[in-house]
């Protein structure tokens, strides 16, 4: 046992080195880290803004504002990430925020109407929710392993962690020294910064990606379709949407909280949101656990029940220390939903559909947090600010009992077998394949019997199958002659597929074989659709009908 967690420490360790030493890794995080520091920032002094506009209905408008040209803008961003290159759309919008975050600055210093400093807003928002999907697609293509792509996850929700903490504490400083705009500028340097970090990302072996055959409507949809094909994804978007209708809701709670019910004034609305990001950056030692599992559905719903309880136990005791530690457990929630719902996200979805899924996923969030912005001003109209948070934070901890078994079922689709994936990795056709492809082809595979002496491709038959052999040995057999034995770990069958021609060679049992299969259609999307793994694959068959020799397998 004290074995076993060891060695599961030393694959979290290696895991977390390999994602601070890549080079295109460590560019994403400070990208994001100067993003979301000054997003927070910009969210804090416009929330402050709006109050003094309009009071809490203000802020309610405002986060609708800002989050509702993003539910369309999202799934948009998802059809450019599927068609085009990720990291050189993730420029393009990354660059466009920073000149919008200046342009809403200038309105602020020009003393311009409020209708104009909230569209600007909006379109700050809306340039902002585009980055996400792109960001989340990016990450498999550069973890090499499913421990590297769970630490990703974890160091890009730490720092989102760090930048709910740093981005309000600074945004109220600065707010109390100087004035709204002077945040505003500020934030629009740091998204420039975070551009150009952007523009230093290289994707190796990255392809064009075309447009399909289906049209611009039908790609558009595609990241729909795929959710709601498919029972886990719909269990697993929908949940992660509830935590942020709650996230909606606890922007305005928190400002009228500060403000009315702990008295903390406008610094307080700061520290409080800090109090989330310092809760999220102690989550991520919690979650640091979770680098090493394969099983995150069972962690997703304790993070959701985080997000809800504290919340509710701070309209019990309405006191700032009570208040602040409890709003720190809602961001060690935070940080563990974040990394087990993505990490699960990441893994269950294919490369193909993979950011327009995860456009759907920001649609769905922005949707579902202007949603909550609205609601809180009702509730609080209606019952108080109080009994407000208390219903708030009732909701998610109820919904997570209700649907515990459907939650504990997610892992069951989402991780292949230790065994398969090993044997798979193996396979040089496989190697240059990014850890979520791997994983899905894994999962994908047929498993199969043969009895000593029975046929498992015959030459001159169609082929439709790759084979993978787990145990046992077979006969390679050409024109009746025996050419080779294949063992376990070999493989054969990507002759036929790869250039469409009928069976080359008769593989035949010499023992009881335990075998693996993998259909046409999922082996050639995954070698063909990945460079290194195609020039892999030609070699292999290049050699295999070139020398046709005893011990060469070509089928």
């Amino acid at each position: 046992m004290l074995g076993s967690s060891r060695e599961r420490l030393g694959e979290s360790l290696d895991a977390f080195r390999a994602v601070v030493t890549n080079r295109d890794l460590r560019r994403i995080e400070l990208a994001w880290a100067a993003a979301i520091t000054a997003y927070w920032a910009f969210i804090i002094a416009l929330a402050v803004y709006a109050y003094d506009q309009g009071g809490a209905a203000a802020v309610g408008l405002v986060g609708l504002i800002r989050v509702l040209p993003a539910f369309v803008g999202a799934p948009i961003a998802g059809v450019l990430g599927d068609r085009y290159r990720r990291e050189r759309v993730m420029f393009a919008i990354s660059l466009a925020r920073a000149a919008l975050m200046a342009a809403t600055a200038v309105a602020l210093f020009a003393d311009a109407p409020v209708w104009v400093v909230y569209t600007l807003a909006g379109t700050v928002a809306l340039s902002a929710s585009m980055v996400r999907p792109m960001q989340s697609a990016l990450l498999p293509q550069l973890a090499k392993t499913p421990e590297e792509l769970t630490a990703a996850n974890l160091v890009l929700t730490t720092i989102e962690s760090s930048g709910t903490f740093l981005g309000p504490a600074i945004g109220g400083l600065l707010l109390a020294a100087t004035n709204a705009e002077t945040v505003f500028g500020a934030a629009a340097v740091a998204f420039l910064v975070a551009a150009l970090l952007v523009a230093l990302i290289r994707v190796e072996e990255a392809p064009e990606r075309k447009a399909g055959d289906e049209g611009l409507a039908r790609e558009f949809f595609a990241g729909f379709g795929a959710i709601l094909g498919d029972s886990h994804l719909r269990l697993i978007v929908g949940l992660y949407g509830g935590q942020t209708l709650i996230a909606g809701a606890l922007n305005v709670l928190i400002v009228v909280c500060s403000l009315e019910l702990l008295d903390l004034g406008d610094a307080g609305v700061g520290f409080l949101n800090s109090a989330v990001g310092v809760g999220g950056l102690l989550g991520a030692l919690a979650a640091f656990a979770l680098v090493g599992r394969r099983r995150l559905a069972a962690d997703f719903g304790v993070g959701l029940v985080l997000w809800g309880i504290p919340i509710a136990l701070i309209g019990v005791f309405p006191n700032p220390v009570p208040a602040l530690i409890l709003l720190a457990l809602v961001g060690v929630g935070n940080t563990v939903v974040d990394v087990a719902a993505l990490t699960l996200l990441q893994r269950t979805v294919p490369d193909e559909v993979l950011t327009r899924v995860f456009g759907v996923v920001q649609s769905v969030f922005v949707g579902t947090l202007g949603l909550g912005a609205v609601l809180a001003p009702a509730a609080i109209s209606a019952f108080g600010i109080r009994t407000a948070m208390i219903v708030t934070g009732a909701i998610l901890p109820v919904v997570v009992l209700l649907l515990w078994t459907r939650i504990r079922s997610l892992d069951a689709d989402a991780y292949a077998p230790t065994s398969e994936l090993a044997l798979l990795r193996s396979i040089p056709l496989f190697k240059p394949l990014p850890a979520v492809t791997i994983d899905q082809l894994a999962l994908s595979l047929i498993a199969m019997h043969s009895t000593a002496g029975s046929e498992l491709v015959r030459q001159g038959d169609a082929g439709d199958r790759f084979y993978v052999i787990a145990s046992g040995e077979a006969a390679v057999v050409q024109d009746g002659r025996e050419t080779g034995t294949l063992e376990a770990g070999d493989h054969f069958g990507e002759i036929a597929l790869l250039r469409d021609v009928p069976r080359t060679a008769t593989v035949r049992a010499k023992t009881d074989v335990e075998l693996y299969a993998l259909e046409r259609d999922e082996f050639l999307s995954a070698v063909t659709g990945n460079p290194a793994s195609a020039e892999a694959a030609d070699a292999v068959v290049a050699i295999r009908l070139g020398d046709l020799r005893p011990g060469v397998a070509s089928v």
